[in-house]
This record gives structure tokens, C-alpha cells and sequence, in this order.
């Protein structure tokens, strides 16, 4: 298993996250520039790039072209990662920025809306932080609907197109915290999807809150836009009642799957049906030849990079 560094420069297990379906994938930040609209369209798999923004610039997924055509190689950029935090005063969980994940946010203009422009979705990951809070134990309804708002309230204040949810470092029961419970997802993610219809949900396929997908007669999977993978250099069908359109077994990290592989598992995408290819820890250096390996499989054509 590949391992990526988190929140406060922890080390983390990687695994991805959900896109959008049709339906609901139209909804862009409502700040993002009109120009958006206009951008080179492409056939082929959604690609998606997970950015650590403690070491490398979301602005890196703007970089890489498609020579034949020009569209973009990425379509979904994900800011690696803010936390779900826990507050033992006040016994809640609360979502938190590092100071790298809120440069990002606070320099919007710069950092998010280049890429916007060009068609490219951007999303943020929301991930444990060892603190006994996660997504599968929030104790009530209400709870969930709070968390959900501060989701939702992040998205709408920063323009994001979504929330990507990774359930992992939470360590339930840290801080008095309960264990998972059956409740606490699908009352989290159908909030969220009630206060933003025409954003992004996205899962990474992964920890205890992927497991607890239904509870009072209610099944969250189609409130998801997209699930991936959550382990590079591997391939593994996400378990979740979404059409293949929007799922991702093929989980790349670009600086540590072999090249070969990489391919492969391109090909196997298309070939297989799959509408989703899921990347790690794009960095600033230039990495069009290794890129190139995939967008082949996927497009028909090398990428192209450009500083």
C-alpha cells in the first residue's frame, strides 16, 4: 500500500473518492468564471488528480494537454486535505483547515479559478485526524445535518464544485467518541446532497463509513456522484450500486506506479467500461511522458505539458 502525507504532515494510507453523475455533475461554483464553459471538450474517462497541498501547487493539473485536440488531461482536481476534527469542550465534530489547505482556499482567485476556467472541477477531501471523530460516528441526526452544513458552507464560500469523503485516521472512540454506528453516513451525505443537489459527492472507497451505505430504509450510493480505488498501482471495482460511468477501479500514484502499470490499468478501463481514472501526488515537475502512458489508453493521444 502507497502512503501520503496528511493534515499536519502526518503519513496516510491512499485510497479516492466519487464524481459526479450526469445528472448531477452540471453544477460548477457558482463563482467560477464564465469562461469555464468554453473549454476544449474531450472523449473518453473522467481523470481525476488528488493534490497534497502541503508540498505541491493545485495549479500543477492546469499544466497537462492533450495533443490531439488540447482538451485538458484532468477533469477533477481534489485538495488534499482538510479535516474532520473534534472539539471535546463541546463534544462535536468540526471541520478543519491546515495552514496549507487554507492558503489554498484563501487564495482562491489564484489557486482555484485558473482551473475552474478551464473546465476543470475542483473538490475538497475531508479526512480523520486521529481525534475519534469521523463520518461514521457523529451521534445523531442532528449532529450529521450540523457537520453536513459546514461542508456545504465551505463549498458555497470558496466556490468549490464538491466534497470528497476518506474515512480513514479518524481512530473512533479517541476522546470518548463512539465507535461506527449505522446512522451517522447516510444522515451526513444525504444532508449535504439536500444542501447542494447540483454539486459534487465523491467517495473514497475506503474505512467504516464505505461499509455503512444504508440504514432506515435508505441507501445513500446514488447520492454519490463518483467512487474510485483507494490503493495505487492496483485495480479493485469499488462496492457501491453506482453504473460503471461512475466508478473507478484503476488507482494511480503518478510518482510511484510503474509506468507499465499505469497502462495497463488505463486500458483495462476502457476496455472494461469504467468512465473514471483515478491519480495520486501529482508534483510541479514535468511529467508528460509518464502521463502520456495512461492518456493513450484513455484518449488516443499523449499529453502535453506546459509550465
Amino acid at each position: 500500500m502507497n502512503m501520503r502525507v496528511f493534515g499536519r504532515g502526518r503519513v496516510r494510507t491512499a485510497a479516492l473518492a466519487l464524481l459526479a453523475a450526469a445528472a448531477l455533475a452540471g453544477g460548477t461554483a457558482t463563482t467560477a468564471p464564465a469562461a469555464a464553459a468554453a473549454h476544449t471538450a474531450k472523449k473518453g474517462p473522467t481523470s481525476v488528480a488528488y493534490i497534497e497541498v502541503n508540498s505541491n501547487s493545485m495549479l500543477n493539473v492546469g499544466k497537462y494537454t492533450l495533443a490531439n485536440g488540447g482538451g485538458n488531461v484532468f477533469d477533477v482536481a481534489v485538495i488534499f486535505a482538510a479535516n474532520i476534527n473534534y472539539d471535546t469542550s463541546k463534544k462535536s465534530a468540526y471541520l478543519y483547515f491546515n495552514d496549507n489547505v487554507q492558503r489554498v482556499l484563501d487564495n482562491a482567485q489564484t489557486q482555484i479559478r485558473p482551473l475552474q476556467a478551464k473546465g476543470i472541477k475542483v473538490m475538497l477531501s475531508v479526512l480523520g485526524n486521529h481525534q475519534g471523530a469521523g463520518f461514521a460516528n457523529l451521534p445523531s441526526k442532528t449532529a450529521a445535518t450540523a457537520f453536513a452544513k459546514q461542508l456545504s458552507d465551505a463549498v458555497s464560500k470558496y466556490g468549490l464544485d464538491g466534497i470528497d469523503f476518506d474515512d480513514e485516521y479518524a481512530e473512533y472512540g479517541n476522546n470518548g467518541t463512539g465507535q461506527p454506528n449505522s446512522s451517522s453516513f447516510v444522515y451526513l451525505v444525504s444532508a449535504l446532497r439536500d444542501s447542494m443537489p447540483g454539486k459534487l459527492i465523491s467517495l473514497y472507497n475506503i474505512g467504516p463509513a464505505a461499509s455503512r451505505l444504508s440504514y432506515g430504509g435508505v441507501n445513500i450510493s446514488s447520492k454519490f456522484n463518483y467512487a474510485w480505488n483507494p490503493y495505487y498501482g492496483t485495480w479493485g471495482v469499488p462496492g457501491i450500486a453506482l453504473p460503471k460511468s461512475a466508478l473507478s477501479p484503476a488507482a494511480i500514484d503518478i510518482t510511484a506506479t510503474p509506468t507499465s502499470t499505469a497502462s495497463s490499468l488505463a486500458k483495462r478501463t476502457v476496455g472494461e467500461g469504467y468512465g473514471v481514472y483515478l491519480t495520486y501526488n501529482l508534483d510541479g515537475s514535468d511529467r508528460h511522458t509518464y502521463i502520456s502512458s495512461f492518456t493513450k489508453q484513455l484518449y488516443g493521444s499523449d499529453a502535453v505539458y506546459t509550465p
